[in-house]
């Protein structure tokens, strides 16, 4: 039986080396087929009959184009595909990137923080966490992290902290209004202060009024990013025309008292409780 055709071809191969051509044998009946591979034809079949090293090489080959095929059809190329949830065919949203600017107004970057807890930093495992408003209520709210920021409308605004010591950050804030999550629990006519308390047991007060009568914001995202632990994840309060000492980060628990009276962490060492800006801090 003789042979009708022949093809020649080159593989690819590193940089600056010659490929080796690879010599192709067409015998009717069959495909084109290394000429390495021993081919013997049989009374009107087209069987092929390879050596060991021939077999190996194909079974090689089979292997590799198959991982190929996995990659191409189950590797994303370093691509996020989807959205974070998995619903929907759209891009994920990749992380937040703190802002400088807002509306024309400077903010301070978030590292200009500075660390000044009485107990560090507090790692909240928020599956675990939950926000308590108890106390003079109509009832007692426990809400889950999700849950206060899916039951509540969201609110930004740009608030400068100053502390004590001396520094101030400008930054813009975003989270939910202490007086709706007040509203929900229902307000008892007997009460006239607030009470929070911080994962870490600081607590600090203020009037009622203070509360509902401005825009107070308890917030959860900072300069367009989740708050870090260091800056009160997942609630801090952004205690606008008050002191830093009033700002409470990591906070737990919203009571409603009677009790006007009431001093938290450093007001019971000497720091005023009203702590307004416009006064002297260190004053009753």
């Amino acid at each position: 039986m003789g042979v009708k055709s022949h093809r020649t071809d080159h593989f690819l191969v590193p940089p600056g080396t010659t490929p080796a051509p690879v010599r192709y044998t067409r015998i009717p009946g069959t495909f084109f087929i290394p000429a390495g591979m021993r081919c013997l034809m049989r009374s009107g079949t087209s069987s092929l009959v390879m050596n060991t090293t021939s077999k190996l090489a194909v079974g090689l080959v089979l292997v590799l184009i198959a991982v190929v095929a996995l990659i191409m059809v189950f590797g994303t190329g370093g691509r996020t595909v989807g959205t974070a949830s998995g619903a929907g065919t759209g891009p994920a949203p990749l992380a937040a990137v703190g802002v400088r600017e807002f509306e024309g107004k400077k903010l301070s970057p978030v590292s200009d923080f500075r660390e000044n807890s009485i107990r560090g930093p507090q790692q909240v495992n928020i599956t675990d966490y939950r926000l308590t408003i108890t106390g003079l209520t109509n009832r007692t709210i426990v809400s889950t992290y999700d849950e206060v920021l899916s039951q509540h409308p969201h609110y930004t605004k740009v608030v400068t902290l100053f502390c004590v010591e001396g520094w101030d950050v400008t930054i813009l804030w975003e989270g939910v209004l202490v007086r709706d999550l007040l509203s929900d629990a229902g307000i008892d006519p007997r009460a006239n202060t607030v009470i929070f308390t911080a994962h870490d047991g600081y607590t600090t007060s203020f009037p009622l009024a203070y509360l509902t009568g401005k825009d107070i914001i308890m917030a959860y995202r900072m300069n367009n990013i989740t708050l870090p632990a260091e800056q009160g994840y997942p609630f801090a309060l952004v205690a606008e025309d008050k002191w830093g000492y009033k700002w409470i980060k990591w906070i737990e628990k919203i009571e409603l008292s009677d009790n006007p009276a009431y001093r938290g962490y450093w007001e019971q060492r000497g720091y005023s409780n009203t702590g307004d800006l416009d006064k002297n801090f260190f004053s009753r």
